[in-house]
């Protein structure tokens, strides 16, 4: 079971919704971008714990430039997208926030298709545009 990445999409999203709602108690009374400062200090530490429990470490020297790009582009995207979302959970429910944060399952499914040449089928679309519909309407305050 550890070896199939759906038990590993499963434990995402657990954690993801975790994330929602302990931040949301968390920013209560802090700057949302210093919340998210303090959040990446955690990362990094269990991050570098783990490495070094396991022993994962890697020479620098050992990677590509390539790499190296895609991975500091990520980087990027990472904090932009924390600081955005603990900015929004800042300001709105973490019920309606988190739905909207989740369309990027949507955006990653055409970014897939236009920029990596993925091939979605019928059904696929269906329960993308599905995704899409209950963001916006779990999202949608009536």
């Amino acid at each position: 079971m550890l070896l199939s990445w759906q038990f590993w999409a499963v434990m995402s999203a657990i954690f993801a919704a975790l994330t929602a709602v302990f931040a949301k108690v968390g920013i209560e009374n802090i700057n949302s971008d210093f919340a998210t400062f303090i959040r990446t200090i955690v990362i990094l530490v269990v991050l570098a714990a783990i490495l070094s429990i396991i022993g994962g470490w890697q020479p620098i020297n050992t990677i590509s430039t390539k790499t190296w790009v895609f991975l500091v582009l990520s980087g990027l995207a990472t904090g932009a997208s924390w600081l955005c979302y603990f900015r929004a959970l800042k300001l709105g429910d973490a019920a309606r926030v988190a739905p909207i944060d989740k369309m990027s399952v949507v955006l990653v499914a055409v970014f897939g298709v236009t920029f990596l040449g993925e091939k979605l089928s019928l059904p696929n679309w269906l329960g993308i545009c599905l995704i899409a519909t209950g963001a916006v309407l779990v999202a949608y305050r009536g």
